[in-house]
């Protein structure tokens, strides 16, 4: 009778690693500092990661460095990128302010609620403007076209001779981004009135082939819902410069839409951040521009990483650990934006990209970090509160890797982190 071989179940990765960081020496227990251990600990498994990674972790709140490898040579560092753009667009503005959508017009209600003339919808680069539905469902807030067509009724108007004509001018027209112009990647036409992402319905199988018509078309749909009249049909154009204001639709604040663009790791929402610091502060609404506003920014941190884009997609972008730690310890060091951009990055096995990662270990519910990852580079760099009371700053980028043997690594150095118990330092 022929007994059938024992199957031999191949090991799982996690397994692997743990193999191979047990196999190489261990410094004897108590011979150590806090900060040796950790270094010891960390140099193990960068010992694994190969030649094409590096990593530095500091303390956040002196900027003292407790452990590097390779800091400063320049690696592709995909979704960390977005760390620059929302830094970058929480220094320009401010964490409070707030990318208006606003209704101008040359003419003037009269008595009986009649409004003789076009009414310009132009947009200020919100990247949540759209319905009320679509809003709660993709961020639980935002600015809505139903809140616009509220502010003009409440204004008087009753009836409108003359057309909505949609103004995206704020922008340029590139509805891509500089190295990925295919949508499917960008998540949406880029536009500075956007509209729902730029889908051409709420479920997303469609893209809309002109985000300012559809805008100005949505709120003439919000507007005869309400019972006010429009005679002419949706346009596109610019606002004319003798326009005046009649009604305004926030967005939700900056310190908000950098989580919109880090918990879940958004492209779009990352480059109509980008394109905004443009119009705002360097007069083009271009992702060019935004990339200079953008280097400015980070040059008065110290910090001189290669941006080509705002959602890292592009793999001209490059920077190093040090400069992000630097950029990690910059925002951690300024009272006005260490609560906003901090909040801003996912928790270790509690939301956004990290929900799945690192649970169970010391880790969860310590470390808030932002993951990067596209074909053969892999990211993560963030903060830890670690046992021992200190808050540590850290960036591991990896490249030329194995994205999910990567991570398995970056989680397992994370947790060495968050389990830290030296000693805060003293003020």
């Amino acid at each position: 009778m022929c007994v059938p071989a024992p199957v031999r179940r191949p090991l799982t990765l996690p397994l692997l690693l743990a193999g191979a960081l047990a196999a190489l020496p261990v410094p004897p227990a108590g011979a150590l500092t806090a900060d040796q251990a950790l270094g010891s600990s960390l140099t193990r498994t960068m010992r694994v990661a190969g030649a094409y990674s590096g990593a530095l972790v500091a303390d956040a709140s002196t900027g003292r460095v407790l452990f590097a490898w390779r800091p400063d040579v320049l690696r592709v560092p995909a979704s960390n990128q977005k760390l620059y753009t929302t830094a970058a667009a929480l220094l320009a503005h401010g964490p409070a302010a707030r990318l208006p959508t606003r209704v101008l017009g040359e003419a003037t209600v009269d008595d009986a609620g009649t409004y003789t003339g076009n009414l310009y919808l132009r947009g200020g680069g919100d990247p949540t403007f759209g319905t009320l539905s679509f809003n709660r469902r993709a961020y639980g807030m935002g600015g809505t076209v139903s809140g616009l067509a509220d502010r003009l009724a409440a204004a008087g108007i009753r009836r409108v001779h003359g057309a909505v004509v949609g103004d995206e001018s704020l922008f340029d027209v590139r509805r891509g981004g500089r190295t990925f112009a295919r949508l499917f990647y960008i998540g949406g036409p880029l536009s500075a009135l956007s509209f729902n992402r730029g889908l051409a319905n709420e479920y997303g199988s469609a893209f809309q082939l002109s985000p300012a018509t559809f805008s100005a078309a949505a709120l003439t749909a919000a507007l005869r819902a309400r019972g006010i009249s429009v005679s002419g049909s949706a346009l596109q154009g610019p606002t004319p410069a003798s326009a005046r204001e009649l009604a305004a639709e926030p967005s939700p604040t900056i310190a908000a839409l950098a989580g919109f663009v880090n918990r879940p790791s958004d492209n779009y929402m990352a480059e109509m951040l980008l394109k905004g610091l443009g119009a705002y502060f360097a007069g083009s609404g271009s992702t060019a521009a935004g990339v200079s506003v953008a280097r400015t920014r980070l040059a008065a941190l110290g910090i001189a990483p290669r941006v080509y884009d705002g959602s890292g997609l592009s793999r001209y972008n490059a920077t190093s650990p040090r400069q992000v730690v630097r950029l990690l310890a910059a925002m951690h060091q300024s009272p006005a934006l260490r609560l906003a951009f901090a909040y801003s990055l996912p928790l270790a096995g509690r939301s956004g990209t990290l929900a799945g990662r690192m649970r169970g270990t010391t880790a969860a519910g310590r470390c808030r970090a932002k993951t990067g990852t596209i074909s053969g580079a892999s990211a993560l760099s963030g903060y830890c509160t670690a046992l021992g009371g200190r808050r540590l700053a850290f960036s591991f980028l990896m490249n030329r890797t194995n994205v999910v043997r990567a991570r398995a690594l970056q989680d397992a150095m994370t947790a060495t982190i968050a389990r830290d118990r030296g000693a805060v330092a003293s003020p």
